[in-house]
């Protein structure tokens, strides 16, 4: 087994826990080792600080897999750490018949990230290491966790990093093309072989069960107030409006919603299931239109959702214009108005906004252009609440901290007259758990905003 000594002037991440060495922290390598193989890590002094996966042509040359003893990646390597896998899930999340099931470098399986969807994995072999251990790690979780399929949804472009091409494909059993699992009592249909990344966004899981208080309190908006009226001679509280009429709909209670970059409608669907009136799901693809559509059919919703496919930034800019235009009209009633000019066809509002997309910064270079997306999207968002109403808004940009998110929405906030009270702050579920000193897991920024006007 070759050795890779550290320089002496280094930062001190590995003993801090950090699985990564960096290639310009290498001092020399002591032994011969080929792409793959296992080394010994030490200091400049000899003392050892852990054993890994070794690949010269990434510049993480040597991924941690062990800090106390020279590692063996075989199968009952692999076996044992799935096995500690599972026990934190069924600890943490015993309700999650789905969820993910290791989470790479926070299950101290560098490389490795692995969804269960009911009794179907999907793996995601993300660095040579894990790739030539291909057999091995298969192996091993067909043992632990009895599939009845394991499918491979390695096409992300980190693998040219490491030398590898993409691919994709069945490693064991049998695996349709879609799965249908249950998230806090919803039926979602996954397509694990053609939706994004794995097919579904688990990380999210809690943070879209917190929406819950929002949904419904907001009849009295309408005018509609509950009186006591009798019913079989027995004394009941029943809905009205403003003439006294009563209210036949079940929902008359529940929020207006807009899901902006709604993939599958995972959000939709709690809205939903949690009492919403009506909610637009919007989305840029087509193909992720038709799966929350599909979604909805499977939870009887299709009478609270109305389904727009259409780019979230002109969407929410053209129902800001419309808000604009009408407001601009009604101040000059007592004016000469060309009535004439066509208005905008925007100029929705609505009780609770979500906005949930895709990481906008790549890499720190594009950090500024990112942060540009964020408050855009944001600005035309909560301009679009209705006073007194909620903005969600998450980031799953890694090289935007949290606090630079905050500042941008908070930017944002300044610049459209509103004022923000933060309600709550998220981060990933307990089936993404992370290693402190290592930020990399730290991605997933979730905040629940009270929106109203200055």
């Amino acid at each position: 087994m070759a050795t890779v000594i550290l320089q002496k002037a280094r930062k001190k991440r590995i003993e801090e826990g950090h699985p990564w060495v960096f290639r310009n922290e290498v001092e020399r390598i002591e032994g011969d080792a080929e792409p793959g193989d296992i080394v010994t890590v030490t200091n400049h002094q000899g003392r050892f600080l852990g054993s890994g996966y070794y690949n010269p042509q990434s510049q993480i040359v040597v991924r941690i897999v062990d800090f106390s003893r020279p590692a063996v990646m075989d199968a009952a390597f692999f076996a044992e750490r799935f096995r500690r896998c599972l026990a934190h899930r069924e600890r943490f999340a015993p309700d999650a018949d789905s969820c993910r099931m290791v989470y790479g470098e926070a299950d101290f399986l560098p490389g490795l990230i692995v969804d269960k969807f009911a009794d179907v994995l999907v793996v995601q072999i993300l660095t040579l290491g894990m790739d030539v251990r291909r057999r091995e790690l298969t192996e091993a979780l067909a043992e632990v966790f009895r599939p009845a399929g394991i499918y491979e949804r390695s096409d992300v472009p980190v693998r040219e990093l490491e030398g590898l091409a993409e691919r994709t494909g069945l490693l064991y059993g049998e695996c349709p093309d879609t799965v249908d699992i249950v998230e806090n009592g919803l039926k979602i249909e996954v397509d694990i072989k053609q939706g994004q990344k794995t097919g579904y966004f688990f990380d999210q899981r809690e943070n879209r069960a917190s929406i819950r208080p929002l949904m419904q309190g907001w009849g009295a908006r309408s005018g509609i107030r509950l009186e006591e009226r009798e019913s079989e001679g027995e004394p009941v509280r029943v809905p009205v409006n403003a003439s006294g009429k009563e209210v036949a709909f079940p929902y008359w209670d529940g929020a207006t919603v807009l899901e902006c970059f709604a993939h599958t409608g995972s959000f939709t669907l709690h809205a939903c299931r949690y009492g919403a009136k009506k909610v637009t799901c919007l989305d840029v693809s087509e193909h992720a239109i038709a799966s929350a559509r599909r979604n909805v059919e499977l939870n009887g919703f299709e009478d609270r959702v109305e389904f727009v496919t259409a780019d979230a930034f002109d969407y929410l800019r053209s129902q800001v214009q419309g808000l604009a235009e009408r407001k601009e009209r009604s101040l000059a009633a007592d004016k000469k108005v060309d009535t004439s000019k066509k208005l905008a066809s925007g100029g929705r509002t609505w009780d609770v906004v979500i906005l949930d997309p895709p990481a906008f910064a790549k890499n720190r270079k594009s950090v500024e252009g990112a942060c540009r997306g964020y408050k855009d999207i944001n600005l035309h968002g909560m301009k679009l609440v209705n006073e007194g109403g909620y903005l969600v808004t998450a980031s799953c940009s890694y090289h935007v901290s949290a606090e630079r998110f905050l500042q941008t929405v908070h930017e944002a906030a300044v610049d459209a007259g509103k004022i923000l009270r933060l309600v709550e702050f998220r981060a990933a579920g307990k089936d993404h758990p992370r290693i402190l000193g290592v930020d990399e897991g730290d991605y997933l920024k979730f905040a629940v905003f009270e929106v109203t006007s200055r």
